[in-house]
């Protein structure tokens, strides 16, 4: 914590933030203008229904018309930023996520809205959700639980302060489940005994999908059981409604799992789609989905023994605006690199059983960078790629030294451990533990490389040149090389290696080192020699 306790003055203005969550059911815009202090104000918030969850199969295809519809609320959220000439922060979920064709969504995105989607994981969905909770509820200090349902899936979180004690995802959203179970809707013409079926059926995937999770969270402590999303405020207004507390803020409120129960029998009594649109408290545009997201809570409460939910109105888009805000406003940031750099070296433990000779070809690759800054022209943000790709370079090794380079680009790019990275990040990162060593990247043999934005491709080639001279140079895994100097000129770049004691032997460091410049020579339209220091003159 700081030792700069907050004024009471309104703050220093310092910028808008434009906040875009991509939800399976809404996209929902928060607008507000950054503070010092790490304050922020709301401005306008804005929300479309334009449910792209609504494609066929299991929610792994995005239909024309929802694309339509997506492109066109964010055109609207674009529009609204560049009148205040906000910073603009837009993060895609489950639907985005599971489609496979989101690369139409993301690329009409960019060139028709001039929006550019970050797909986020399941499980930076919930440390974002938990952002928003710290900042909307005094949890803080409590061990405190937390779940969001969305219109595709459901995140659960356990922790305490701003740490994630766990987390996990589930294909559980108000959209899927009523869709699944329900296909002809809760009011379809099949008899009450099919609709029973039916509801057995959903309580009994809910329950299952739940359940090793609640049995892996048993022993966490909780004081406090966070709901966000539409769907639980929605519930909860229910509840409030037939408690005649309409008016109360809904931010901080609780609703109790007896009348939650209350609600969701009033929900399955409705006699048709008109009263249940009716009953108190719903929100007409929700109704027909309801019945989904009402059977998760219930079976959450029921799974993980919580009494009650204290509902939180922060969630995802407050966290990344809170993210956002730290960020542009140049506040407390380091939390931020520490979960990041932090998450990595998690997975390296995990997977790598020599994790120091990852952490030396991390400190040599940053040394080749930063000397070779004038002529890749890259930043900040590369260099920390660079630096997570060449820690996380060997953990295919896990599987198999054959191809362990190929191993390592699956592992990365589908752990779940990478906390504080977007899809993009993690796809750059996981690129280079695929070309750390072997082919070169070649947009017509390897796919997933010329599924990459040109701008994208370049960049993996020219840390990936970087990575595999820095993976030679510590050939013998035994950190000989204690630091390498580089010398550039018009046509040349000189690498000059030193040892790290006086009289080792580096000579398999150097020719390893050697045989690696082809690919970084070639990037960078000059030859590539690697040395060791000038013989002294004695």
């Amino acid at each position: 914590m700081s030792g700069d306790e907050p004024s009471d003055s309104p703050g220093q203005e310092l910028g808008a933030i434009a906040a875009i969550d991509i939800g399976t059911n809404s996209i929902h815009t928060v607008l507000a203008r950054a503070l010092d202090q790490g304050r922020y104000e709301v401005l306008t918030r804005e929300k479309a229904t334009v449910r792209l969850g609504s494609g066929g199969g299991d929610m792994d295809t995005l239909d024309d018309d929802a694309i339509d519809r997506g492109i066109a609320a964010l055109a609207r959220a674009a529009q609204l930023a560049a009148d205040r000439n906000a910073l603009v922060v837009a993060v895609a979920t489950s639907a985005v996520r599971e489609a496979s064709n989101r690369s139409v969504f993301i690329r009409r995105a960019s060139e028709e809205a001039g929006v550019s989607v970050e797909v986020i994981s399941g499980v930076e969905e919930a440390r974002l959700i938990h952002l928003g909770v710290l900042g909307a509820l005094p949890v803080f200090d409590r061990p405190h639980a937390l779940i969001d349902i969305g219109g595709g899936s459901t995140e659960v979180l356990y922790g305490t302060g701003d740490e994630v004690a766990a987390s996990r995802s589930f294909k559980l959203g108000a959209i899927r489940t009523t869709r699944r179970f329900f296909p002809d809707g809760l009011f379809g013409e099949g008899s009450e005994k099919s609709r029973s079926r039916q509801l057995r059926a959903a309580r009994a995937h809910v329950a299952s999908a739940l359940a090793p999770f609640a049995t892996a969270v048993a022993d966490l402590p909780f004081e406090v059981i966070a709901g966000c999303s539409g769907t639980i405020e929605t519930l909860a207004a229910m509840a409030r409604a037939k408690a005649g507390e309409n008016g109360r803020s809904a931010n901080g409120s609780m609703m109790t799992r007896k009348e939650l129960d209350a609600v969701v029998d009033a929900i399955l009594g409705a006699a048709s789609a008109e009263e249940l649109k009716a009953l108190p408290g719903m929100e007409s545009s929700r109704a027909d989905i309801i019945v989904g997201g009402a059977l998760i809570v219930q079976g959450a409460m029921e799974a993980f023994g919580w009494e009650r939910l204290t509902i939180s109105e922060g969630s995802l888009r407050e966290g990344v605006l809170q993210e956002a805000q730290a960020r542009l406003t140049g506040g407390d940031t380091a939390h931020l690199a520490d979960l990041r750099r932090h998450s990595v070296e998690h997975l390296l433990i995990a997977a790598d059983e020599d994790p120091d000779h990852a952490r030396c070809i991390a400190r040599l690759s940053l040394e080749i960078f930063d000397g070779l800054e004038r002529v890749h022209g890259l930043g900040a943000e590369h260099r920390e790629l660079l630096e997570a790709g060449a820690l996380l370079a060997n953990v295919g090794l896990m599987i198999s030294h054959s191809a362990h380079h190929k191993h390592g680009y699956y592992i990365v790019r589908n752990t779940d451990r990478l906390s504080g990275f977007n899809d993009r990040e993690i796809e750059l990162v996981a690129q280079l533990a695929r070309f750390h060593r072997k082919a070169r990247p070649d947009e017509q043999r390897h796919p997933e490389f010329g599924a990459l934005s040109l701008v994208d491709r370049a960049v993996v080639r020219t840390l990936a040149g970087i990575l595999r001279v820095a993976v030679g140079l510590d050939r013998s895994h035994a950190n000989k090389v204690g630091d390498v100097e580089v010398l550039v000129s018009a046509d040349e770049v000189s690498l000059v290696a030193n040892p790290a004691e006086a009289g080792d032997d580096i000579d398999l460091e150097l020719y390893a080192g050697s045989a690696n410049t082809n690919l970084l020579a070639e990037v960078l339209g000059r030859s590539v020699s690697v040395t060791g220091p000038a013989p002294s003159a004695d």
